[in-house]
């Protein structure tokens, strides 16, 4: 099984900065791809960014496009979300994702909320 843990979210003003961190544990050798969703009240959760583990292909939503990025360090398991020119929009529970390699259920942390003030 693996374990995802999130940090680093919180409180900030419209144009400000946060960084997200994912770190992953247990068999992260199941682990293909890595990211981020995002989950406001009675929507749905949206992807935000996702890095592809083999290649290091990124994908981003078209809203954070410019604004935010992901990065991963491989020898600590963790990833990143750096997000700048933050907007109220972008409040939200972000949710940390692992895409598992071949059939089983993918892998979700337990979120953290980001709030960005007007």
């Amino acid at each position: 099984q693996v374990q995802l843990v999130e940090s680093g979210g919180g409180l900030v003003q419209a144009g400000g900065s946060l960084r997200l961190s994912c770190a992953a544990s247990g068999r992260t050798s199941t682990i293909a791809a890595m990211g981020w969703y995002r989950q406001t009240p009675g929507k749905q959760r949206d992807l935000v960014a996702l890095i592809i583990f083999g290649d290091s292909t990124t994908n981003y939503a078209n809203s954070v496009k410019g604004r935010f990025t992901i990065s991963r360090d491989t020898a600590k398991n963790t990833v990143y979300l750096q997000m700048n020119s933050l907007k109220p929009e972008d409040t939200a529970v972000y949710y940390c994702y692992g895409r598992r390699w071949g059939v089983g259920s993918d892998y979700w942390g337990q979120g953290t909320q980001v709030t960005v003030s007007s």
